[in-house]
């Protein structure tokens, strides 16, 4: 039996503190346990530096930091989740995350504005899976700006 993955619908669910979070799948490349980030001076402070993932060298966004959180030393169980966008890669580490899941868009309502202190715009909304809640990410929006993706495109 073959089953028909719907990227679309389709989310990793991590958290950070006590709060979970989802990314649409269609930008996820792979999970990896972090390990040997190398710091790059004169970067935004939720640029953690560079690592190697599998044969690349890849810039790391520490999520916490983005979001306004603040940062807490990493652990075993801090993971690296390794995002591509238009063709380029980026670490981003989060506290803990194991979940594939599927939820259907009827699950998922607006988010409210500047919710938790994170600006409405890193929000596409909130999912209510019944027994919690999951913030879900805008990636795109949250890699823009300083050190994120869209500088590079303006350096080109």
């Amino acid at each position: 039996m073959l089953y028909q993955i719907d990227e679309e619908n389709s989310y990793v669910v991590f958290k950070l503190g006590e709060t979970f979070f989802g990314i649409r799948s269609k930008y996820i490349q792979q999970m990896e346990m972090v390990e040997n980030i190398t710091p790059v001076p004169k970067v935004p402070s939720y640029v953690d530096g560079v690592t190697l993932s599998r044969g690349k060298v890849i810039p790391v966004i520490n999520l916490r930091e983005r979001l306004g959180m603040g940062r807490i030393p990493y652990d075993i169980k801090t993971r690296m989740i390794v995002v591509r966008l238009e063709n380029r890669e980026l670490g981003i580490i989060v506290d803990t995350a194991r979940e594939y899941i599927p939820i259907p868009p009827e699950k998922i309502q607006e988010s409210f504005e500047n919710i938790f202190g994170i600006p409405n715009r890193f929000l596409e909304g909130i999912a209510n899976l019944g027994d919690r809640l999951v913030l879900i990410l805008n990636i795109e929006e949250i890699l823009k700006g300083e050190g994120g993706f869209e500088d590079e495109k303006e350096k080109r």
